[in-house]
């Protein structure tokens, strides 16, 4: 069980999105790191990279606007390739959870029963498994199984937990601390090569996180044409209304 997977940046990833992406690589005994991507480079290019550096995995963060993350997973040079919106991002500086577990150490991978249900859930569970499994072996991992790493599958997004396996002091049971860090993976497509090829799945609820933006642009801009329409209406009638002259105007003078 040769694996071994590149950990690859796009030009202009957020601070955020740098420390999600260094979580991620201290999971990862069998990972490696290379130089980031330039935004005008094609995606497929990671397929050179990763047999220079003599990978058959990749994970491609790529970066778009400053506000979006989109994670790709390849099994490379012949595929597949899944690319995910990456959403509710959660690093483990930010969660300061109590747990915590050894460096590199062996994690158990745990998926929930929905993905045996449907076809492209197994795919993705597979490479799951292959993308974060550690191999049996590895020269940097240790021989011990002290943390999970946990994969749910709910309202069309894959939810992604780790967990350190400590014991209470009180009892001695077996309990499951957070550690971090914590994310979440909306589906967009499935491709049959890496970073290329035809497309095996599209995922029909997927929405652009740009089409988001423009439909709250448009319910801000009709809350505010509504008010200014309101303002003009309020003008209006008090320009037609009558002048009425108040007989008590010169009273007190």
């Amino acid at each position: 069980n040769k694996q071994r997977v590149l950990i690859i940046a796009s030009r202009g990833i957020t601070h955020r999105f740098r420390h999600l992406m260094l979580d991620i690589g201290k999971l990862l005994p069998h990972g490696t790191k290379d130089a980031k991507m330039e935004s005008k480079d094609r995606p497929s290019m990671i397929n050179e990279v990763a047999e220079m550096r003599g990978c058959n995995g990749a994970l491609y963060f790529e970066a778009r606007k400053h506000k979006d993350l989109y994670l790709w997973v390849a099994r490379t040079p012949l595929g597949p390739s899944a690319k995910f919106l990456v959403q509710n991002i959660h690093t483990s500086a930010e969660l300061k959870f109590t747990g915590n577990h050894l460096l590199f150490s062996r994690p158990f991978l745990v998926f929930d029963a929905a993905f045996d249900s449907e076809p492209h859930l197994l795919l993705l569970k597979e490479m799951f498994q292959q993308t974060f499994g550690t191999p049996k072996g590895h020269r940097k991992s240790k021989p011990f199984v002290d943390h999970t790493l946990c994969f749910y599958f709910l309202d069309g997004h894959v939810w992604i937990r780790n967990y350190q396996i400590a014991k209470t002091d009180a009892t001695g049971d077996t309990a499951l601390v957070e550690v971090g860090p914590r994310f979440c993976l909306q589906l967009h497509r499935i491709f049959a090569g890496a970073f290329q090829g035809a497309t095996i799945y599209s995922n029909a609820e997927y929405v652009s996180p740009n089409v988001v933006r423009a439909r709250e642009k448009v319910a801000k801009s009709a809350k505010y044409a509504a008010r200014t329409e309101a303002q003009r209406q309020a003008n209006l009638r008090k320009q037609t209304q009558p002048q009425v002259d108040n007989p008590f105007a010169g009273v007190f003078k």
